[in-house]
């Protein structure tokens, strides 16, 4: 492609994304496809000659866009907030079309030093004190496995020196809430402490995880000659938002010298507002903490930031000294290589600073505010309505929610759950996730597009009433 076909098809890009942009409200949000419908409609081989753009652009419209599920739907209500705020995609296009790599600082010192910056700005965003340096990241999954592995070397005086964990005298010992994320598990598992090491501690009845049954879980382990290494606390867990009671858990930690990490990947976006830190009290405690501002935040995918409080000991887990990226400026500068898995860095801040500039904080704060209003008036509408239930806390945008009709319970109700849930989904007209809770199944409702306003929550509140209300009837009858 040359130079005048990238600009010519690049504005015809452009016009598409945002023709799309302009449209998504009258698509279906969930896409109404079969599984290997889109592969039917490609070939089983590559090209052997080029193609015109025109034909890649036809395809987009005619296979791609058919079978997509639309994240930026103001309807779309499942799994968690994902925004792509455009700015933040003009920043992630910019960040493309430059092709820079970041090796190490000589290699982009840009990349490095907007990184520094903007890690920083969002650091004072947050309410955090200057104790925290971060690293932007991919995931919060790649974070939890970072602050995992730094917990297991300094538990073990860094074995990774030596002959890793089979010299270590005491298994060591992993503890996170039963509502924790799944990438906890995993994470456990990759950093090598085994299945039969990882505690699933039981949560209270606010849906945080005990102190008391952590206490217990601790000097059990403690007294039965394993050595309490990390304690993964989560601050906004996936099913309903639920927060652990981070300062308890604190206490803890320090008095059995474990590494304690914050999983805040979607809730943490709420910390730039004021009012809302108090749901997580006791963070200023905690080893590490990740957020993903490619959540409700509003960057575009993926942009995690990984947050700790003694980045040296980051840097000796991390390190990596090949003789071809080291430079005179070593000494004078940080080397992002260093804080995290990949030797190759992408330019994420870039799409993060054009998002904070173009928003700025009011702004962001003002559509956080919004998402939170919405979800108490969503609960105000369940809780009066006969049969309906809030299940769960609203401590922000999520709403857990369950119809129940007389005389339905147990497994029946369960699967009266997940039908009117699916029936809502097939109809296009939002999309909504189930999930357990205690127990039993549920549906929640994650507030939080940029394109979400009150009328598109009240409309999602009606689909949910017309599809348990046609279950109901179908079962009775």
């Amino acid at each position: 492609m040359t130079l005048d076909e990238f600009r010519r098809h690049g504005h015809e890009l452009i016009d598409w994304i945002a023709d799309y942009r302009a449209g998504v409200a009258a698509r279906p949000v969930l896409a109404p496809t079969v599984p290997g419908e889109v592969r039917r409609q490609l070939p089983a081989a590559p090209p052997e000659q080029a193609e015109d753009w025109s034909a890649i652009q036809r395809d987009l419209d005619a296979v791609i866009l058919p079978a997509l599920t639309h994240w930026q739907h103001p309807r779309f209500f499942a799994y968690f907030p994902s925004n792509a705020s455009l700015a933040s995609v003009l920043g992630d296009m910019a960040a493309a079309g430059l092709g820079t790599l970041g090796l190490a600082w000589q290699s982009s010192p840009a990349l490095t030093e907007l990184e520094e910056v903007v890690v920083d700005w969002l650091r004072q965003m947050l309410g955090l004190s200057p104790a925290w340096s971060g690293v932007l990241a991919d995931t919060a999954s790649t974070s939890t496995l970072v602050a995992l592995l730094c917990a297991r070397e300094r538990a073990t005086d860094f074995s990774l020196d030596r002959g890793g964990l089979r010299e270590s005298p005491r298994p060591l010992t992993v503890y996170t809430s039963e509502q924790s994320h799944s990438s906890v598990e995993k994470a456990a598992l990759l950093a090598g402490y085994g299945r039969h090491h990882l505690r699933l501690v039981a949560c209270g009845a606010d849906l945080g995880m005990d102190p008391g049954a952590l206490a217990q879980a601790l000097a059990a382990d403690a007294a039965a000659g394993r050595q309490p290494c990390a304690i993964v606390a989560t601050a906004g867990a996936t099913a309903a938002t639920d927060f652990d009671p981070i300062a308890a858990i604190a206490a803890l930690a320090r008095k059995y010298n474990c590494w304690l990490h914050v999983d805040a990947a979607m809730a943490g976006s709420a910390m730039i507002l004021p009012e809302c830190r108090e749901l997580w009290r006791g963070i200023e405690d905690a080893d590490s903490l990740v957020l993903n501002p490619h959540k409700w935040l509003g960057a575009v995918f993926d942009c995690s930031a990984y947050f700790v409080r003694d980045p040296q000991h980051l840097i000796r887990v991390m390190s990596t000294h090949p003789s071809y990226l080291q430079s005179a400026v070593d000494g004078e500068v940080k080397n992002y290589r260093d804080w995290g898995l990949p030797l190759g860095r992408r330019f994420r801040a870039l799409k993060l600073w054009c998002l904070l500039r173009e928003q700025g904080v009011a702004g962001l704060q003002a559509r956080l505010r919004r998402d939170l209003a919405n979800a108490q008036w969503l609960a105000e509408q369940v809780r009066a309505a006969a049969d309906w239930l809030v299940v769960a806390p609203v401590r922000l945008q999520t709403v857990c929610v369950r119809h129940q009709p007389p005389g339905l319970a147990g497994e029946a109700l369960d699967r009266h759950t997940r039908a009117w849930c699916d029936r809502v989904n097939r109809s296009g007209q939002a999309f909504l996730t189930p999930a357990m809770l205690q127990g039993r199944w549920m549906v929640r409702v994650s507030i939080g597009a940029e394109a979400t306003e009150r009328a598109d929550v009240a409309a999602a509140w009606a689909a949910m009433q017309q599809a348990a209300a046609a279950e109901a009837a179908g079962a009775s009858a």
